[in-house]
């Protein structure tokens, strides 16, 4: 009966945890470039009553199975899933989704980011972060930034020889979009000249102030969350490979849209139910095993 008990304990937990996911997803329903989690469980360790043995012809015994009594849940994993969310257009020229694979890189910059020279003092990767929240804005500087304050981590270029440079989009800059291909283009002002290492201004008069980059992983499901729409690497999700849009192996950027949350609220609402009812059940299994005891209690008197 105690046995019983304890197998309930674990199962009360891991419902809960369960909810807890499920509560989460459900409050970020509405974030944008948001990525559900879902959780999984897994059977704890048995308690073997009788072991398994092979039949011996010899003596006449046929053999038998083991007998084991299992000892509760505990949670599995809980695991990011990374499909795509539904893309919402904005018309607001700064903001970026991306249709397919790649994380934008964004990062705190370890020193001022320098206009004139924007591929110098970018940040090492172990301190980049990925997002696929778009709602990118300008700073008091020019620099195309998140709304928590992170850079926007570009490429100078999109062929061989590129680097990682930030990306400054200069004051009296006008019809600035960005395109397919993740580059971010604008009208200059007057007298206006491209920062080192910058590609130059167009025939049609426009500049390229960088190309937004992409990151992808041998395992992206393992990248873990981080506050504002955030992401890091770790060991299990393995390094980036970077890359810009529209190309092999990479997603197409859509300006004017973000990427809305991949949460499915009728998965959701169904989950929290399934919680709910295991939770009820395993409640149910301890007050039995309490009834039992106070009958094995009553038995002595």
């Amino acid at each position: 009966m105690m046995r019983s008990m304890y197998s309930a304990i674990s199962g009360l937990k891991a419902q809960q945890t369960m909810l807890d996911v499920t509560a989460n997803n459900l409050a970020n329903v509405n974030t944008i470039g948001f990525k559900a989690s879902a959780t999984s469980f897994q059977d704890a360790l048995s308690q073997t009553q009788r072991g398994a043995a092979a039949a011996n012809a010899a003596g006449g015994f046929a053999g038998q199975a083991a007998a084991q009594v299992g000892l509760g849940v505990t949670i599995g994993a809980i695991s990011n899933r990374m499909t795509g969310g539904g893309v919402q257009s904005t018309g607001n020229p700064l903001d970026v989704a991306i249709s397919g694979e790649g994380w934008m890189r964004v990062a705190q910059s370890p020193a001022a980011p320098n206009a004139a020279n924007p591929t110098a003092g970018t940040p090492a990767a172990a301190n980049i972060n990925y997002t696929r929240a778009g709602n990118f804005i300008r700073n008091n500087e020019g620099f195309l930034t998140t709304q928590d304050g992170y850079y926007v981590i570009g490429r100078s270029g999109n062929g061989a020889g590129a680097v990682d440079c930030y990306i400054n989009i200069p004051t009296g800059a006008t019809d600035i979009s960005i395109g397919a291909d993740g580059s971010v283009s604008f009208v200059p002002p007057a007298g206006w000249t491209p920062g080192a290492g910058m590609p130059a201004i167009g025939a049609d008069g426009r500049a390229i102030a960088g190309y937004i980059s992409l990151a992808t992983f041998p395992n992206e499901q393992a990248l873990s969350h981080a506050s504002g729409n955030r992401f890091v690497a770790n060991a299990a999700s393995g390094a980036e490979v970077v890359g810009i849009p529209s190309t092999v192996g990479y997603g197409t950027a859509m300006g004017g849209a973000v990427e809305m949350s991949n949460v499915d609220l009728a998965t959701e609402f169904t989950n929290m139910i399934v919680a709910q009812r295991g939770f009820q059940a395993n409640s149910r299994v301890i007050s039995t095993g309490d009834e039992m005891l106070q009958d094995l209690v009553n038995l002595k008197r």
